[in-house]
């Protein structure tokens, strides 16, 4: 019996094989011939065409927001991952569990499975995403006090409470990383007149960018295309800049802890405050962004371990444990 976890996330697409591990790491992304609609490339080598493909290339993310914008781009997505994940064994069909977000709709769900049936899987899991982060962070999820799991992942922020193995309150909003990229291309637009792209905007936030100003600022020089005369252009930015520029989004983000803790019970808000929110998801990568979380709400935040990879070690988990996890398992065909 073979079976593959998926964490199907709105930037990268992270492939679990228990025994394993790790075995796949790739962005969510696809490159579509315009001409005969066919897919010339998933993953690395698509992403490395993001804003440089002629006009007979389009290069699409067919996740938008955590939820599937396009299915038959999805489902072809999904059957290279399997099949890469799969190497020699690739006749055997497999039973596949797939990260969905909390707050996903009936019809998101069945384009989930039916992609993923598509691509090939004998049997389709689908399991929440908080769950699977909370798992993967080794948080005790079945036991009868709360835990707070916040995923910052690309498309969306999720955040959950979860108690004797099932969500409690849970709130998730449309800002993740991509956002914050996107902030800081508008920033830098208005604030220097420069026009960058996704790629350079990502850039950014990886080597300075955090989420609270910083006494020593870090300095980044980038290049990009000057929107007076139309010339390349390089130029020099501060992390506080960037800060300034994602604060909006980060608001946002802080404000679902806000709204989750007003309906979460007494009990569990108890426990809360002495375990703290854990952080998961690629966004847990932006600095000191666990200090903001602490200094907004007053509860104590950590990051995960490895939090890039928490939903994807929650799937590998749960895949080799499938009995202990029913009650978080939905929707097998």
């Amino acid at each position: 019996m073979r079976n593959i976890g998926i964490d199907l996330g709105t930037t990268n697409t992270v492939v679990f094989i228990p025994q394993k591990g790790i075995v796949i790491n790739e962005p969510s992304v696809v490159a579509i011939s315009v001409l005969d609609n066919k897919i010339l490339s998933v993953g690395n080598g698509a992403k490395e065409m993001i804003g440089r493909t002629p006009e007979s290339i389009v290069v699409s993310r067919p996740l938008v927001d955590g939820a599937i914008a396009d299915y038959r781009v999805t489902g072809a997505m999904l059957k290279y991952f399997i099949k890469k994940a799969g190497g020699f064994l690739s006749f055997m069909k497999p039973e596949v569990l797939i990260s969905v977000p909390a707050g996903i709709t009936s019809t998101e769900r069945r384009a989930v499975i039916e992609a993923a049936l598509a691509a090939g899987a004998k049997a389709v899991y689908l399991v929440k995403e908080p769950v699977l982060a909370a798992i993967g962070a080794k948080i005790p999820i079945n036991s009868p006090s709360g835990n707070i799991i916040l995923n910052i992942g690309g498309g969306t922020t999720e955040l959950a409470v979860i108690s004797l193995g099932g969500i409690v309150s849970a709130q998730s909003v449309r800002v993740g990383g991509n956002k914050l990229d996107l902030a800081i291309v508008d920033y830098i637009k208005k604030k220097h007149g420069l026009a960058i792209g996704e790629r350079t905007a990502e850039l950014i936030k990886i080597n300075i960018g955090s989420a609270m100003k910083q006494t020593t600022e870090e300095k980044i020089s980038i290049r990009g295309r000057d929107l007076a005369s139309g010339y390349p252009k390089t130029i020099e930015v501060g992390s506080n800049e960037i800060t300034d520029a994602m604060h909006e989004q980060l608001r946002e983000i802080v404000q679902i802890i806000k709204g989750v803790l007003e309906v979460t019970p007494p009990e569990l808000c108890s426990d809360i405050m002495d375990k703290g929110i854990i952080i998961s998801g690629g966004g847990a990568l932006l600095k000191n962004i666990d200090a903001f979380i602490t200094k907004i709400t007053g509860v104590p935040a950590r990051i995960a371990d490895d939090p890039l990879f928490c939903v994807a070690r929650g799937t590998g988990i749960v895949l080799e444990n499938l009995d202990a996890y029913k009650k978080n398992v939905m929707a097998k065909r």
